[in-house]
C-alpha cells in the first residue's frame, strides 16, 4: 500500500526536548520510527555545537537542521553544508558593544535574547543588512533573510530526495509556524503558543517530548489516515448554489469521460495543473501524445523511441519532476502489456517514498480494459491518486469503475456517459458545466479554470 508520510521533521527545544532533556520514551519512539523505514530530520535553531552537548543521539536522525534553518549537517558522515552568508562581523561588533548578552555566533546565525531585539533590529538597520529577526519564546535570532526553519527542512529534504507533500512536521514556537505551513501535515504540541495551535492541522494531548511519541504512534498505526487536512483540498469547481466542490489531494479515484472534442484533455489539463502547483507530482501515461508541449513535465519516450520502466521511475527520483511518459513508439495493441509492467513498480515507489502524488492514466479503455484484473500491488481500493481520462467509460475495466470515488462526465449526453456508474438522472446543463458523480449522486459543476493549457 502507498504511503503518504514518509518523513518526520520536529523541533528540539520545547518539542522533542523538555527543559533541554529528551525523555527515554521519546528515544524509543524516534527509534521505533527509524526500523519501521521512515526518515527523520532535526530542526533546531540552535547552534551546532550547543546542540552536540545537550543532545548525543542525533544518530536517530537522516539530517540535522540547524540554525534555524541554515545549516545541514548529516550525522552519519558528519558533513556540514552551509545555506547562507556569514554574519558581518560589523553586526556582532554592535551588538557586543551594545551589551548583547548572551551572543552566540554561530556559521550564519547571531543569536540573543530579550530584551535585546531593539539593538539587534538597530543594527540591522543602521547597517543597511537584508537582514531579519526572529523570535522564539524570549531568543532573539538574525538571519538573512529567507532563511527559517522552512528553507532549511526544503534544503535537507532535497538532500534526502524526499518531498514536503510527505512530511509531517511539529512544533512548539514562533519560529516553527513557516515549517507547520510548509508541511502536508503540521502539528502542534500540547504545550505550543496558542497561534500555532490554531493553525496546526493536528494538536496533540501530550506536551514536549510525550506529544512526539503520541504522534509517531499515530503515524505508525494508520499514517494518520485519521488526520483531514482541510487546508490542502483542491478546488474543482462550483455547484449551482455557489458552493465550492473541493477534493483531497491523496487517495481519490477520478474518472473524467465524454466523447472525442468534448474538452475531456482540457478538463484534466485545469487539474492536473493545479495539482502541480501545489507541488504534488505527477506521472502522466500519454499514449497519444496529447499532451506534447504541456508546460512544467518532462517527457520520456518519442514517436521514434519507446520509453523504458527504469528510464520513468528516474525521472520520477527529484520529487520536483513531473513525468509525461508517451507511448507513440509503443505498438497499440503491446501498451497494455507496458503499463502492466509500469504499474506495479510505481507502487513499489509509493510504499518506498509516497510518490508519485498522481498517477495520470489517459485512454484508461485501452491500459485498463475490461478483461484487466489487478496484480498483488495494483488492487484498485490500494490504488489512491490517480486520475483516469477516457471516451469509452463502459470499457473500462470493472473493478476499476467500481473504485472511482468522483466521476466528471464532459459534453452531450452526460447521463449516458456515466451509465456504468448506475442510472443518473438526465439534468440539463449550462454552458461550461459538467456532470459530477459521487457516492451515487449526480450533480452539475462548473470546472474551476486551469493555469496551463495544452
Amino acid at each position: 500500500m502507498a504511503v503518504r508520510y514518509v518523513a518526520l521533521a520536529t523541533d528540539y527545544d520545547g518539542t522533542l526536548a523538555g527543559q533541554g532533556r529528551v525523555r527515554p520514551e521519546t528515544l524509543a519512539a524516534l527509534e521505533r520510527l527509524r526500523k519501521s523505514g521512515q526518515r527523520a530530520l532535526l530542526v533546531t535553531g540552535r547552534e551546532l555545537e550547543d546542540l552536540k552537548s545537550v543532545f548525543d543521539r542525533l544518530d536517530l536522525f537522516d539530517l540535522v537542521v540547524a540554525e534555524n534553518g541554515a545549516l545541514l549537517y548529516n550525522p552519519q558522515t558528519r558533513e556540514e553544508q552551509v545555506l547562507a552568508e556569514p554574519p558581518p562581523p560589523d553586526l556582532v561588533a554592535r551588538l557586543r558593544r551594545a551589551g548583547a548578552t548572551p551572543l552566540g555566533v554561530g556559521r550564519v546565525i547571531v543569536a540573543t535574547r530579550e530584551p535585546y531585539e531593539v539593538a539587534a533590529l538597530q543594527a540591522v538597520h543602521d547597517l543597511g543588512l537584508e537582514w531579519q529577526v526572529i523570535f522564539n519564546r524570549g531568543a532573539v535570532m538574525l538571519l538573512p533573510s529567507g532563511v527559517n526553519k522552512q528553507t532549511g527542512l526544503a534544503a535537507g529534504l532535497a538532500e534526502l530526495g524526499l518531498s514536503m507533500r510527505n512530511t509531517v512536521a511539529v512544533g512548539d514556537a514562533e519560529n516553527d509556524h513557516a515549517m507547520l505551513s510548509a508541511a502536508e501535515c503540521g502539528v502542534a504540541v500540547a504545550n505550543a503558543l496558542d497561534s500555532l495551535k490554531d493553525r496546526a492541522d493536528l494538536v496533540t494531548r501530550g506536551a514536549c517530548g510525550a506529544g512526539v511519541e503520541e504522534l509517531i504512534d499515530r503515524i505508525l498505526e494508520d499514517d494518520l489516515r485519521s488526520v483531514v487536512v482541510a487546508r490542502h483540498a483542491l478546488l474543482l469547481g462550483m455547484r449551482r448554489d455557489g458552493t465550492e466542490m473541493k477534493i483531497a489531494p491523496a487517495g481519490r479515484r477520478l474518472l473524467i469521460a465524454g466523447p472525442s472534442g468534448s474538452g475531456k484533455t482540457t478538463a484534466a489539463a485545469g487539474f492536473i495543473e493545479r495539482l502541480m502547483c501545489a507541488c504534488y507530482q505527477c506521472c502522466i501515461v500519454d499514449p497519444e501524445g496529447d499532451y506534447e508541449g504541456f508546460e512544467r513535465i518532462v517527457g520520456i519516450g518519442t514517436a521514434e523511441h519507446p520509453p523504458t520502466v527504469d528510464e520513468v521511475l528516474g525521472l520520477l527520483a527529484k520529487p520536483s519532476v513531473h513525468a509525461c511518459v508517451r507511448l507513440l513508439a509503443v505498438p497499440v495493441a503491446d501498451r497494455p502489456r507496458f503499463f502492466a509492467s509500469l504499474l506495479p513498480r510505481l507502487q513499489e515507489t509509493r510504499a518506498r517514498t509516497g510518490r508519485p502524488h498522481w498517477i495520470v492514466i489517459d485512454e484508461a479503455h485501452h491500459l485498463f480494459p475490461a478483461s484487466w484484473q489487478p496484480a498483488p500491488l495494483t488492487v484498485p481500493r490500494d490504488l489512491g491518486g490517480v486520475l483516469m481520462i477516457t471516451v469509452h467509460p463502459e470499457k473500462v475495466s470493472p473493478v476499476m469503475i467500481e473504485a472511482v470515488d468522483l466521476a466528471l462526465a464532459v459534453g452531450d449526453a452526460p447521463e449516458q456517459t456515466l451509465a456504468p456508474f448506475g442510472k443518473v438522472p438526465r439534468i440539463p446543463l449550462r454552458e461550461g458545466e459538467v456532470l459530477a458523480w459521487s457516492n451515487g449522486v449526480a450533480e452539475p459543476l462548473k470546472l474551476a479554470a486551469g493555469a496551463g493549457s495544452i
